[in-house]
């Protein structure tokens, strides 16, 4: 790469490289290197492990009022390749990309070459200046898909939610009281009722007591001023812990 290329993808990355040869492997490919060991092949993997431990400790810090399984909902999404190939796709590095002829295509350049080249840059970084530097370049690339991700996730899961808000406003957890079941054993439904600081809220219905504390969930978000008062009836029925 010539000195105005690399220069070009320092201001882009937002990192001055001590060591410019990791930045130029970064953004080699195996079908353009006279040795695979010179291609970004084992910065990716390196990468991607960086990239794993950043945002588990980001999702940690930043949603203490999510259980394990929300927080690994959400890190499987951002850690993903479509994710990774999305955040390249934004910077516009895939254009710096140096590959073989055959892969030299818009479609190839962005999906799976975009997301090992995003990993390749991550863990060039970290050997160039250590986690720090990798971290802040991780928190400032990923912030809109961190901030995404939560939404997707709070949109369909209301135990989480509210547990994150009557953390934050009441200092208190939430309590789940199961107060009726009726019908058949294989085919129960049941009422549950959300207690948040002493407070009572509408209770629910659903057909397991999953969805009925997450329908809960939902009433007491509504009556809190958090959500609207409306949900689709597909929404409904999707509730899931």
């Amino acid at each position: 790469m010539d000195e105005e290329t690399l220069q070009q993808i320092e201001q882009i990355i937002g990192y001055k490289f001590s060591n410019r040869n990791l930045l130029t492997r970064a953004f080699t490919h195996s079908s353009a290197a006279d040795n695979r060991l010179l291609s970004n092949e084992r910065l990716e993997f390196l990468g991607d492990s960086i990239l794993a431990v950043v945002i588990c400790q980001i999702l940690f810090e930043r949603f203490p009022g999510y259980l394990e399984g929300d927080l690994t909902k959400i890190k499987s999404m951002l850690v993903s390749r479509s994710t990774c190939a999305q955040v390249a796709g934004q910077l516009g590095l895939q254009k710096f990309l140096k590959v073989g002829k055959g892969l030299a295509s818009d479609r190839a350049l962005s999906g799976s070459l975009a997301a090992g080249l995003l990993e390749a840059i991550i863990a060039a970084i970290y050997i160039d200046s250590g986690f720090g530097a990798a971290r802040s370049f991780i928190l400032r690339t990923f912030a809109p898909s961190i901030d995404q991700a939560d939404a997707e996730q709070a949109q369909g899961n209301f135990k989480s939610l509210l547990q994150q808000y009557a953390q934050q406003q009441f200092n208190a957890t939430p309590i789940y009281e199961l107060l009726d079941e009726k019908g058949p054993d294989h085919d129960k439904c049941f009422e549950s009722q959300v207690v948040v600081a002493d407070r009572h809220f509408l209770s629910a219905w659903g057909r397991n007591k999953k969805e009925a504390e997450q329908k809960a969930a939902f009433n007491a978000l509504v009556e809190l001023g958090v959500l609207e008062s409306t949900l689709p009836e597909n929404k409904k029925s999707e509730l899931v812990d």
